[in-house]
This record gives structure tokens, C-alpha cells and sequence, in this order.
């Protein structure tokens, strides 16, 4: 991390600077209370959202703070300015530190930890991936998404690249796009795994349970190979190969043959495992090799992480019971 990049910087977020709205109370709003002729003035947002703004000081009737609870009569002009929305303010460079493999000019290689989001949305807007990065770098404003090409869930740990300049962006995604980009996961699964195989099985929104994948008939095309490495009494590590990249894929194609991941909390179950495998707090998932052709000198690099230490102590343990 740069010692010279300050927080915040001369970003400014969408929205944050946007001038106040200036309304005119009518007149059908005569004898209503302030918070009351606001709602009805603006329903495209909430009361409590317009009553904190009101207790915030954001709104003026005739250029003064109001009391949300006085009354209106009629043509007072109202002038209002809005709070940025979590999403307008999301993208905003935080000191959050980065396990960095590999920069230059054209890309970044992050070892990503388990528990840190990639990029800010609903219930996540600060504290991401994209914010660190926007830190580190912060010429990465310009590009959409801060060069975020592909994801890792919150929960899975391990490599990722992430494209510092346009021209590296559009290389990287058509690479995924033309899938010569190799991606290798170290999976601890339940159970033991007889062979090695690949599934080859759509994938899509599950029917009933929106938040969750399933593999579904009118899915996207998603096709997993996996290869056992080692056998424990209970469960098998595998390394699997991604050769499409569709969202919670291993997750969701490991459960599929009734492998689900050791921890996962929503497509594996805890009520039959052993205490050592139960009591995982997250679901056992690293990215540990990638490789792909350098976006501007066209060489062919690649990367290993090993696992973190939560994985690699849990795999530890389940040797020395086999032992």
C-alpha cells in the first residue's frame, strides 16, 4: 500500500455534491404538518428517510430550518438537499490493506482473504475490495468497476486479477470470455469422492429460493472438472477447475453430486458432519493457482497462493485423525 495515497484524495462520489431541490408547497397541503406535506411533495422517498433529513438540517421552508412538525400553509419554498445514497457513496477509496502477488503497469494480482466482499452492494457498501483497491490505486477511479474483472464470494479466499487500464479490462474479459483464463480452487468437500470427473451441468436462479443457484435446465452452461488430491474419513480435498466462471459454481455443482463444501452455509448442511468439519466457520473454498496471457506484453504468468490458515490447520487436523 502506498504510504503517499491519502483517503478520500479529490475523489467525490455521484450525487454527494448535487444541489438542493427547490419545491413550492400547494395548496392542498394547507394546515398539514411539514414531515406530512413532504411525503406527499416527495413519495418517491421514504418518511423516515425525509425526517432524518429534516433532523439533519437539510431541509429550509423560506431559506430557514424547519421543525418537521410545523405547520405548512402554502407556497413556502422549500429547499431540500439530499444525502447521498450508500450506492452514490460507495465507491470511495478506504485504507484497507491488499496481500498483493503481482503489479505493474496493465494488472494487479490480489490474494483476496476470506470474509472481505469484492464489490459494494446491498447490506456491503463500504469496506470492499473495490475500496481498498480505489486506495491503493487511485487512478483506478477511471476504469469501471476499479478493474474488477471477476468476483470471489465474500467467504472464498484466494487469487484474482484486476485490470489497471482499459485496454487491460477488455483483454482480461475476453480471455474469461474465451475461457483461456485457468483458475484452480483447493475445495475441502463432505464425504469421499470416488474419482476425479468434471460436472457438466446449467446453472441458473433457483426456482423458489431467488438468493440461491441451482442447476436448473434453462441455466447458463457451467462446466466444473475436479481432481481428488487427498482422502480423509469424512471428507476429500479436490482441486477443481473452473472452465466457465458462473456465480457460486463449485458451490453449487459440488452439492449437486452430494458433495457440498465443508462450511458452506447455504448449499451444505452441518446436521451429519463431525465436530471438526462443523464447526468451520466458512465454506472451504481457496483460489489458489491462476494464469492467464499478460493483457499489454502478451507472456503467459500465473500465480499460486497457498491456503490460509483456517483451511490449512483444518486439513492439518483431518490428517492427523486419518493418521
Amino acid at each position: 500500500m502506498k504510504s503517499s495515497d491519502k483517503v478520500g484524495g479529490d475523489y467525490s462520489a455521484p450525487g454527494a455534491s448535487a444541489r438542493p431541490r427547490r419545491l413550492v408547497v400547494p395548496g392542498e397541503c394547507a394546515g398539514a404538518r411539514l414531515d406530512q406535506a413532504l411525503a406527499r411533495m416527495l413519495p418517491e422517498h421514504s418518511r423516515s428517510r425525509l425526517a432524518a433529513w429534516t433532523k439533519e438540517g437539510r431541509v429550509l421552508v423560506d431559506g430557514a430550518v424547519a421543525d418537521p412538525k410545523r405547520k405548512v400553509w402554502g407556497g413556502e419554498c422549500v429547499s431540500l438537499a439530499e444525502a447521498p445514497t450508500p450506492a452514490q457513496t460507495a465507491q470511495r477509496p478506504e485504507a484497507i490493506p491488499l496481500a498483493i502477488r503481482y503489479e505493474d503497469a496493465a494488472i494487479l494480482v490480489i490474494d483476496k482473504p476470506a470474509g472481505l466482499v469484492v464489490h459494494p452492494g446491498s447490506g456491503n457498501w463500504q469496506g470492499t475490495l473495490l475500496n481498498a483497491l480505489l486506495h491503493h490505486a487511485p487512478g483506478l477511479e477511471a476504469i469501471p468497476r476499479a478493474g474488477i474483472v471477476h468476483r470471489l464470494d465474500k467467504d472464498t479466499s484466494g487469487l484474482l486479477v484486476v485490470a489497471k487500464t482499459l485496454e487491460a479490462q477488455t483483454d482480461l474479459v475476453r480471455q474469461l470470455q474465451a475461457r483461456t483464463v485457468k483458475r484452480h480452487y483447493l475445495a475441502l468437500a463432505f464425504g469421499i469422492v470416488a474419482r476425479d470427473g468434471t460436472v457438466d451441468a446449467p446453472i441458473g436462479r433457483h426456482p423458489l429460493q431467488r438468493t440461491r443457484m441451482a442447476v436448473v435446465g434453462g441455466g447458463r452452461a457451467a462446466r466444473t472438472h475436479y481432481r481428488v488430491l487427498e482422502r480423509f474419513a469424512c471428507a476429500t480435498l479436490l482441486e477443481c477447475a473452473l472452465e466457465t466462471g458462473r456465480t457460486h459454481q463449485i458451490r453449487v455443482h459440488l452439492a449437486d453430486i452430494g458433495h457440498p463444501l465443508v462450511g458452506d452455509p447455504v448449499y451444505g448442511s452441518h446436521r451429519a458432519a463431525p465436530p471438526l468439519l462443523a464447526a468451520f466457520a466458512r465454506q472451504a473454498l481457496h483460489a489458489w493457482r491462476l494464469a492467464l496471457v499478460h493483457p499489454a506484453t502478451g507472456a503467459e504468468m500465473g500465480w499460486e497462493a497457498p491456503p490460509p490458515a483456517d483451511f490449512a490447520d483444518l486439513v492439518d487436523a483431518l490428517r492427523k485423525v486419518a493418521a
